[in-house]
């Protein structure tokens, strides 16, 4: 059985591409395989307390799972951070974020507050100059992870709707790399939940930076990836 095993980011640079790699039978345990990537890529082998694994595009919890012949399996290290209608409610784009579309999109006329988090490249990071960021995801659970996290906030939160989209490719100083909205009744609960939200979205997204500084281009260091709470 061959198993393909999707890199990004940092992982992807440090090994030079995707992997593939051969086992007997037709399954194999998550355990297994990245016991056998950590022999194999010692460049890999300090990386793997913080590495989660996805498979199909879902975070595995049980490294006791079993991965079988056509599986999509990715490693994805410490992360940079509704019905359908015109505008999706969950997005991850190349495009310009609009906050107006992103508005429209949650506002309903029981809300009596919406709030609208901008998340913008800023021109330094740790005390060092920042000239432009490159962010770059595991698109398709990129984007079923924000529809996730949307989810769990309409669940803990009394909200109306809420709306996520986050932007990737290479970003100037000032433009908007992430938007949150979300309708409320009370301006305390969309407050609230637009906190979560983002907060959410910096621990489970599958999305990495890259800075570009005059000292030269780094991946940002990050926090191990983890679940939708």
């Amino acid at each position: 059985m061959r198993v393909q095993v999707r890199l990004f980011a940092g992982l992807r640079q440090l090994v030079g591409g995707d992997i593939e790699e051969d086992f007997d039978g037709d399954r194999v345990a998550v355990s297994d395989l990245t016991e056998r990537l950590a022999a194999r890529y010692p460049e890999l082998r300090p990386h793997f307390e913080v590495i989660a694994v996805a498979v199909n595009e879902e975070y595995c919890t049980d490294r006791n799972q079993l991965i079988r012949e056509g599986d999509e399996v990715a490693l994805i290290q410490p992360i940079s951070g509704g019905a359908d209608t015109a505008t999706p409610r969950f997005l991850v784009t190349r495009d310009r974020l609009e906050a107006d579309t992103l508005r429209a999109a949650v506002l309903t006329p029981s809300s009596g507050a919406l709030v609208v988090f901008e998340g913008v490249v800023r021109d330094r990071h740790e005390g060092h100059v920042v000239l432009r960021l490159e962010y770059e995801a595991y698109e398709p659970m990129a984007e079923r992870t924000l529809r996730e996290v949307g989810e769990a906030v309409r669940r803990d939160f009394a909200v109306h709707d809420v709306a996520i989209h986050h932007r990737v490719g290479m970003l100037e100083v000032g433009e908007t790399s992430l938007l949150v909205a979300v309708s409320a009744e009370h301006r305390r609960d969309a407050f609230e939940a637009a906190l979560a939200a983002v907060d959410r979205v910096k621990e489970s997204v599958p999305v990495w930076k890259r800075e570009f500084s005059p000292d030269g281009v780094t991946w940002q260091e990050g926090i191990p990836p983890r679940p939708v709470a």
